[in-house]
């Protein structure tokens, strides 16, 4: 059939009036034909909509007019108990008081103790730079925090952590070049953030390189990092700098 035809048929298989009555005149199938053709032509429209159906990609339409649902505060909107948190902030922050410290300086008291707490497992934590930022990384890509990841895999790799390592990471997958004590974070990490519970396997490998003060020290930087993921993917924060995400989300477990 050219092509043509299955154009006319599959608008309607319906030809013009005119054309229609040449046919007639010349002894073309009567009405009983053109009954038992019908079926066959419209199984012929039904395919073709489904094969354009598969050949036609999904478009996803994303609105750059959707509302912020926590719009950017600036530095000249804080009052008197949010401007001295953000100068803190400030001495510190590489993304400013975007991200989620632009929730936390909406509730400015438990804000406080929350930094007061990344200050410890940022600066003064037990566990070794390298791993503890290994650790941040853990939760990024769990949570699929753009915000995160952004700012923590250039303090990670800066830390000695490498980029090989990272990248798997960021894949989805279980890192193939693993040191021991980098191998003992990841299983830990993932054991509580995906079973919430800790196999003795996991347990035992963390004992063997790790101090008591320094497992809890990693417990804690895990859950830290996870409330920050939270607040950041509830805000639906943009990546820091209008970056491309790096982060493809992850497959639904």
């Amino acid at each position: 059939m050219r092509a043509g035809a299955l154009h006319s048929e599959a608008a309607g298989y319906m030809l013009p009036v005119g054309q229609e009555s040449r046919m007639d005149s010349r002894g073309a199938p009567g009405a009983e034909e053109k009954d038992m053709k019908r079926p066959v032509v419209l199984a012929l429209c039904v395919a073709v909509g489904i094969g354009l159906a598969v050949m036609i990609p999904e478009v996803q339409v994303h609105s750059s007019d959707k509302e912020s649902r926590f719009p950017q505060l600036k530095l000249e909107q804080l009052n008197d108990q949010q401007r001295p948190f953000a100068d803190e902030i400030l001495k510190v922050s590489s993304i400013g008081i975007s991200g989620p410290y632009n929730m936390m300086l909406r509730s400015p008291v438990m804000g406080e103790r929350l930094f007061a707490m990344l200050d410890y497992l940022r600066f003064n934590t037990s566990v070794p730079r390298r791993l503890n930022e290994f650790a941040i990384l853990i939760q990024a890509r769990l949570w699929t925090s753009q915000v995160e990841w952004t700012a923590h895999y250039p303090l990670a790799i800066k830390a000695g952590l490498p980029e090989a390592v990272a990248n798997d990471l960021k894949a989805g997958k279980r890192p193939a070049s693993m040191q021991p004590d980098e191998a003992a974070v990841y299983d830990l990490s993932m054991d509580l953030a995906t079973n919430h519970v800790v196999s003795e396997a996991s347990f035992k490998k963390a004992r063997e390189v790790f101090s008591d003060q320094q497992i809890v020290d990693l417990i804690a930087v895990s859950g830290t990092y996870i409330t920050l993921a939270m607040l950041s993917n509830t805000a639906e924060d943009p990546t820091p700098g209008g970056k491309t995400p790096p982060l493809q989300a992850l497959p639904v477990r």
